[in-house]
């Protein structure tokens, strides 16, 4: 029997039986030799020092510490990071990628959940749940009499921001429902949304076309402020501006004034800063819906991380390639 890799948990300690229950901790530890009861959350602690210089896969999570020099000279028989959650960018160093060393993210995973709140968010925007729920409170009674013009969810447009991994799980999420999807991205052409089954439109297009438009592109000096005053005052009049990708991504004091007006609705589960500060409107506006970044896994929904990684680890084991690996290039070009 060909002996197993040592592998080494390096994450918030917590989060360990949660990512991995025992029946995903039991398939990763049939395919590499790891001690559930030892992780890393410290490099320079001694045990943990110890464990590096054997070490040959890392199984990172949330919380774990800095891949610099000094922790990879300590580890000089690492050849794989496999990480149970979304972005490496907050731990990994090009030096990384400079010693040849493969990663892998469990960001496809990670995406599910987040393209599901999404979905939901888009069906109870379309049908004017928020503000018909505080009217029917304020009333104490049906806040609507007839079949209530405007209201919705057949034919309404919504436009994706976006062809990220959620954005691209969110197009198809929306394929059984009687919406017109369309999409935004420079990075995507036409064969490209041909395959994904959506028209491709410029940005300021679907802005004023889309009756909820729904934001999934990357954080970068490019699109901080993507949507800022001017791409606000393009939408329509009742329109919906949904965030669960990063908060920079939009111009909350340009978003705050349209809110005031009444003339746009907003579902954020992302903000810039996180969370808004104590005085900021969007926790009053009626026509603002802050939830606390929350789309992403949370509860039960990390153990689809954890599986992520086992079946990454299980390919290494028999020597096929990983599923998920991430490319340093593209990488660079987000945040």
């Amino acid at each position: 029997m060909t002996e197993r890799p040592y592998a080494l948990f390096a994450m918030t300690a917590g989060n360990v039986p949660m990512v991995f229950p025992p029946d995903l901790l039991r398939r990763l530890r049939a395919c590499v030799d790891i001690d559930p009861g030892l992780i890393a959350e410290d490099f320079a602690a001694p045990r943990v020092r110890q464990a590096l210089a054997r070490t040959e896969i890392l199984v990172t999570g949330w919380g774990c510490p800095r891949l610099d020099a000094a922790v990879l000279d300590a580890a000089p028989r690492l050849r794989a990071v496999l990480h149970a959650a979304g972005s490496v960018k907050g731990f990994t160093t090009a030096e990384v990628w400079r010693r040849g060393i493969a990663v892998s993210s469990a960001a496809e995973a990670n995406a599910v959940p987040v393209a599901e709140y999404t979905l939901a968010m888009i069906l109870l925007a379309g049908k004017d749940v928020f503000a018909l729920r505080d009217a029917m409170r304020a009333r104490r009674a049906l806040p609507y009499d007839g079949i209530l013009p405007g209201v919705g969810n057949h034919g309404r447009r919504v436009g994706i921001v976006g062809a990220s991994r959620v954005g691209r799980r969110l197009i198809e999420l929306l394929r059984p429902h009687d919406l017109d999807v369309t999409l935004a991205d420079p990075y995507v052409d036409a064969a490209e949304a041909d395959r994904l089954g959506v028209p491709l439109r410029p940005l300021e297009d679907l802005l004023r076309t889309s009756d909820i438009v729904s934001l999934h592109a990357p954080q970068t000096a490019e699109t901080r402020h993507l949507i800022g005053a001017r791409e606000l005052g393009l939408m329509r009049d009742g329109a919906v501006l949904i965030n669960t990708a990063r908060g920079a991504l939009v111009d909350h004091e340009a978003l705050v004034a349209h809110l005031r007006s009444g003339r746009l609705s907003a579902v954020l589960d992302v903000t810039d800063p996180e969370p808004p500060p104590a005085g900021s409107a969007l926790y009053d506006l009626p026509n603002a819906f802050v939830t606390p970044h929350l789309a992403g896994s949370l509860g039960n929904e990390v153990a689809r991380l954890g599986r992520s990684v086992v079946e990454e680890a299980e390919r290494l084991s028999s020597g096929e390639p990983l599923r998920h690996a991430v490319d340093h290039a593209a990488l660079e070009r987000t945040a």
